[in-house]
């Protein structure tokens, strides 16, 4: 996830101190990736330093507003232009732990895949649930685009979650398959001696 992009967009609205960026930032995607405040001024900083955002005055209670530089739009318009690179993904805990847990001996890796299915399939429950709520909510005469924002990435976690228990059933039939592959091979290797 790009808090860096995400900051910059939200400038490009106009300058903004650390807290309403936070606000923000969380109400367009339904809180969906809390930040804490200071991970807010530790990207501002790190912007601030590679020329892509400088302070823009403060108000009356000492807070410091930020505004995005040319250089910081272009880095922004090149964000939303390039497509996301699914070459690298990131880290994926569970599937670490699925990988450990078929190689780990003394390790039920049913018993972890099935623990992780009822949990994801609660998830997907509580997210569809949520998503009605965004649905009603974007539907109402002068909806506003965080209900717009907010859905979108409701959708995006739903998909998800229903990705991964079609993942989560692939790798159980994966399983009863590779349990049962030397049952095969034991039944072929009897037939082999009989003949």
């Amino acid at each position: 996830m790009s808090i860096r992009h995400g900051l910059l967009a939200l400038l490009d609205q106009g300058p903004r101190y650390g807290y309403q960026l936070r606000t923000e930032f969380e109400s367009r995607t339904g809180s969906a990736w809390p930040l804490n405040v200071g991970q807010v001024y530790t990207t501002l900083s790190r912007l601030e330093r590679d020329g892509l955002v400088e302070p823009s005055g403060e108000d009356d209670e000492g807070h410091v507003f930020y505004a995005v530089t040319e250089q910081g739009r272009q880095e922004l318009r090149s964000w939303f232009d390039t497509p996301v690179d699914r070459r690298s993904p990131p880290r994926d805990e569970l599937a670490i732990k699925l990988a450990m847990a078929v190689t780990v001996p003394g390790v039920d890796a049913t018993a972890v895949l099935q623990a992780q299915r009822g949990h994801t399939m609660t998830a997907l429950q509580a997210l569809t649930r949520l998503k009605a709520r965004a649905l009603a909510a974007v539907e109402r005469p002068g909806a506003a685009g965080p209900d717009l924002a907010w859905l979108l990435v409701l959708d995006q976690q739903v998909f998800q979650a229903e990705a991964e228990l079609n993942w989560l059933n692939n790798c159980e039939t994966r399983l009863i398959r590779h349990a049962a592959r030397p049952a095969r091979e034991t039944a072929v290797r009897e037939g082999e001696r009989e003949r």
